[in-house]
């Protein structure tokens, strides 16, 4: 950023080739806590890939912040000697910006270690102004957008082997916990993880997964290989075990889809009939999982959308698929009346985009992710705000919706319930209405919510730190619910003989 002067919003290569901007030959770039593209031309511009105007809501305030700080940090060091910067100085620098010893390291992290010493020339040396332009931002673009990334999701779900388009249920979460909770990586290859931590330990999770392993609890041990089994992969740069845990995937029925359309919201097909009782996890057994042989459904999961994007993406599989027999939504939200890693449900949502109110029924409650949780608490009956941006809720904002009874702030929610509206019912969403969605019109909602951060108190948010092994304890037990629901429901329609009764809408 310390070289940034131009930032390019579009939404795909074609839009920014359009303005005379060659994307394909830009450096890749990626940022902690957004999964949004970018490219660098190596001199001052910086390209970002947009999905919705949601994204525009959360960059613009972000690179302003930035602007704003990096400003201010310029009118106290610009008089400085640039010798005093080789090395830097922390006590100085401490002094002349104002900050503790913690912030200042977070200054370092921000500029990048190899790089502190310049990054703080930079800072010396001039102020920031950047530039914001956005390319082509009209809602047929995003539409686009959805249509391409649906094109790259499709072939593996539309077969020429089949009479019609199989029944969908519909999961918005992250890539790694269906696909562990279904494949079986982490129980057959137990062994190699757990050496593998023994070996390289930073969080100091040994003691307590040695305890787990003693207790010859196997689902007390699994969340540990999980947890672990991401640095596990990663630990050979040459990808070879990431290759490994595909083949494994696709043989337990499960196609992962990378950045589809070169929309960076990757995506996963399960065949539930090719779902392997012996592989899952054992939380996962529900009575009957054998008849799941006979299923013609299929899960599509989804890697968490930002905002608006949500609605694009559920917009454009509702036109694309049969039918769509659940939709479930899970979430990372700020908690407004509890801690990091406690889960949320909710029947009511106000969305910010809509200014609408969502009245639903969810198709979670307490008792089915409470046996799931170790160290969070669920509250149900709650209240979600989809805010526009993360970043603009201020401490007195916050307050007047927590004084009505909202305590979940989120930025999903909200479009995915329009989504739904459009696809029950014959009409566009309304605006600045209380809309009920009932049971009987449309298909089952689900939606949880885990607590990433907790902005009155500040201990702990998700951008400033890692949630480490307490963020996958409550994302789990959310993924576990929802797998059971899906299996749960699928196993009593096989049973009832309903496999292949529904026409679908293609």
């Amino acid at each position: 950023m310390p070289e940034i002067r131009h930032v390019m919003l579009g939404q795909s290569r074609e839009v920014f080739q359009a303005a005379g901007f060659d994307v394909r030959s830009w450096a890749p770039l990626r940022t902690r806590g957004r999964r949004r593209p970018l490219r660098f031309d190596g001199h001052e511009t910086l390209a970002a890939f947009i999905a919705s105007e949601s994204d525009i809501d959360d960059l613009v305030p972000i690179l302003t912040a930035w602007q704003i700080e990096w400003n201010k940090m310029h009118e106290r060091l610009r008089a400085l000697d640039e010798k005093a910067l080789s090395p830097p100085d922390p006590d100085a620098l401490r002094e002349m910006l104002g900050v503790s010893m913690e912030e200042l390291e977070t200054l370092r992290q921000a500029l990048r270690p190899q790089r502190f010493e310049q990054g703080l020339r930079a800072l010396a040396a001039h102020g920031a102004d950047l530039r914001v332009r956005v390319l082509a931002p009209s809602y047929s673009q995003y539409q686009r957008a959805a249509q391409r990334w649906w094109s790259g999701v499709s072939p593996a779900y539309v077969r020429e082997s089949r009479p019609r388009r199989a029944p969908i249920y519909f999961v918005s979460s992250n890539t790694h916990a269906i696909a562990n909770l279904v494949g079986g990586y982490a129980r057959t290859h137990r062994d190699a993880i757990l050496e593998h931590l023994r070996a390289h330990d930073p969080e100091g999770l040994r003691p307590v997964v040695e305890s787990s392993l003693a207790s010859g609890r196997e689902e007390e041990l699994l969340p540990f290989l999980y947890y672990v089994m991401r640095d596990y992969i990663h630990a050979t740069p040459d990808g070879d075990r990431m290759h490994l845990v595909r083949e494994a995937e696709r043989d337990a029925g499960l196609t992962h889809l990378a950045e589809p359309g070169h929309i960076l919201v990757d995506a996963q097909i399960l065949e539930l009939a090719r779902v392997d009782p012996s592989l899952v996890d054992p939380r996962l057994r529900v009575d009957g999982l054998e008849a799941l042989r006979h299923s013609d459904a299929f899960v599509l999961n989804i890697d968490y959308p930002l905002g608006m994007a949500a609605y694009h993406l559920l917009s454009r599989i509702g036109q694309g698929v049969g039918e769509l027999r659940g939709i479930y939504v899970m979430g990372k939200a700020a908690t407004l009346n509890g801690r990091v890693g406690d889960v949320a449900l909710s029947s009511v949502v106000y969305d910010e985009h809509s200014r609408n109110t969502f009245l639903f029924r969810n198709a979670f409650t307490a008792a089915d992710l409470r046996p799931f949780l170790r160290f969070g608490t669920v509250f149900d009956n709650q209240s979600a705000l989809t805010v526009r941006s993360a970043f603009l809720q201020n401490s007195n904002y916050m307050n007047a919706f927590y004084r009505d009874g909202y305590t979940v702030l989120e930025m999903e929610a909200g479009p995915f319930l329009s989504a739904i509206y459009e696809l029950s019912w014959p009409t566009r969403v309304p605006t600045d209405e209380i809309v009920p969605l009932g049971t009987d019109q449309g298909p089952e909602v689900g939606v949880l919510h885990y607590a990433s951060d907790t902005p009155y108190s500040r201990r702990q948010s998700l951008l400033s730190k890692s949630l480490s092994y307490l963020g996958v304890d409550s994302t789990y037990a959310c993924a576990i619910a929802i797998v059971r629901r899906i299996l749960t429901r699928e196993v009593e329609r096989v049973t009832r003989g309903e496999t292949g009764a529904s026409t679908g809408s293609g």
